[in-house]
């Protein structure tokens, strides 16, 4: 067996992924084992074989499946769970465990990620503030339902400037991360649907915020489009500059499911799944990445890129969504339903 393959050193490549990278890994592991650096890296090496003390405290601690050291295959995955909680995980939380993993794959040598795309990605989200604030807004008072949002209106005047603080260093991050994204006309529907829902509903506290977000989507759809167009993403605003081909726009007409995100670094994979829209399940599990690496290549293999290449094919599909745009503005010119 080369070195390369020691199971010992993929296992502690998986407790590797679980820590942030402003720590230092073997700190870590020397803290929590109760032993020096040096033995720590042999450890990390495969030098020296962990005992199964240690290996039952960095499994429980970092919760990584043993399969991994066993080369075992189970029907057995184990996932970290990042779930919006109003009392025990907060939104600016939330966004901060997403900042961390796109701050390590930001810092592999070797780095992709594929995004199967229900929902429109979070990180394009944060080129523009209003519609960063909606989303933020929906999720708490429809989608997680908390109590004090229960009669609030949305005003972009009360936008959390931390949660957006915290998303401009996301987006700053994940413009250089080479990106697989496939999408569908259902990708940007559900924004249009949220927005005119509460349109309707009259949950805006001023009607001029409603008019600002359409220009903003109007916006977020034409930045998309040149950056499809560059094959590579950019800020919004500034002169186009990136690596050719590192961002990579898929068009597949009947792939309906939940938001599925692969994270590739140096050989190491990461997946997340989404549950219940914004809940995470995240997990290193070797077996099920791979697994989830083949479904999503098997789609690219039926989609159609239309990034950097296939211009009749990106402007036939970014004139559809941009009509739906407009049928929104024909639609809101009628009264709106008063709720009571």
């Amino acid at each position: 067996m080369k070195k390369s393959d020691n199971p010992q050193q993929l296992f502690f490549q998986q407790i590797r992924m679980k820590i942030p990278p402003d720590l230092s890994f073997v700190h870590q592991i020397s803290e929590l084992l109760g032993i020096s650096y040096d033995s720590a890296y042999r450890r990390i090496r495969g030098e020296k074989e962990i005992t199964m003390d240690e290996l039952q405290q960095l499994s429980l601690h970092f919760g990584v499946s043993i399969d991994t050291l066993f080369s075992v295959q189970s029907d057995n995955v184990i996932f970290t769970s990042k779930a919006l909680d109003k009392d025990n995980f907060r939104y600016d939380q939330w966004l901060g465990s997403i900042l961390e993993n796109i701050k390590k794959i930001h810092g592999a040598k070797e780095k992709k990620v594929i995004y199967s795309a229900k929902d429109i990605p979070i990180f394009h989200y944060f080129q523009f503030p209003e519609i960063a604030a909606f989303k933020e807004f929906i999720w708490f008072k429809t989608l997680l339902q908390f109590p004090e949002y229960e009669d609030k209106l949305f005003s972009l005047d009360n936008a959390s400037r931390e949660a957006y603080k915290i998303g401009r260093e996301i987006l700053t991050f994940s413009l250089s991360v080479p990106t697989d994204e496939i999408w569908n006309e259902e990708t940007f529907n559900s924004l249009i649907r949220q927005m005119e829902y509460y349109w309707v509903s009259g949950y805006f506290a001023h009607d001029e915020d409603f008019l600002l977000l359409l220009e903003k989507l109007e916006l977020l759809l034409r930045h998309l489009k040149q950056q499809a167009e560059y094959g590579f993403k950019f800020p919004f605003g500034q002169e186009p500059k990136g690596i050719e081909g590192s961002f990579q726009f898929f068009y597949n007409d009947f792939i309906l499911g939940e938001n599925t995100i692969l994270f590739d670094m140096d050989g190491t994979k990461i997946s997340f799944l989404t549950c219940n829209v914004l809940n995470l399940l995240i997990t290193t599990d070797p077996v099920f990445c791979k697994q989830v690496e083949n479904y999503m290549n098997s789609i690219i293999k039926k989609s159609i890129l239309i990034s950097s290449v296939s211009e009749k094919e990106r402007n036939r599909f970014f004139n559809k969504l941009a009509k739906k745009i407009d049928s929104l503005k024909d639609r809101i010119s009628y009264p709106r339903i008063i709720s009571y």
